[in-house]
């Protein structure tokens, strides 16, 4: 599984109509509303980088109002939260 945290520049007065139908996308797990030079941070969990890639490029970035992201993929997760989930039965 790949882990991706996408952050994005939008239209203002399209925030929060754009991170609503983000957060309906397949493969989008949560959308953030943030403070600093972004204005959404979005949370992808796919299969591989071929469905990241589908995903980002092929979905995403045609939502009109978008005007910039930035994509970080995730290599390890340290999170205690994560790694007790990963390990429970």
């Amino acid at each position: 599984m790949v882990t991706a945290f996408v952050l994005l520049n939008v239209d203002r007065d399209k925030v929060e109509a754009i991170a609503q139908r983000l957060s309906e996308v397949k493969g989008v797990s949560e959308v953030y509303s943030v403070a600093g030079r972004y204005d959404l941070a979005v949370v992808i969990r796919t299969k591989d980088n071929d469905a990241l890639a589908d995903l980002v490029t092929g979905t995403m970035l045609k939502i009109d109002g978008i005007q910039k992201s930035e994509t970080l993929i995730s290599f390890r997760v340290y999170s205690k939260h994560d790694l007790e989930s990963m390990f429970s039965l």
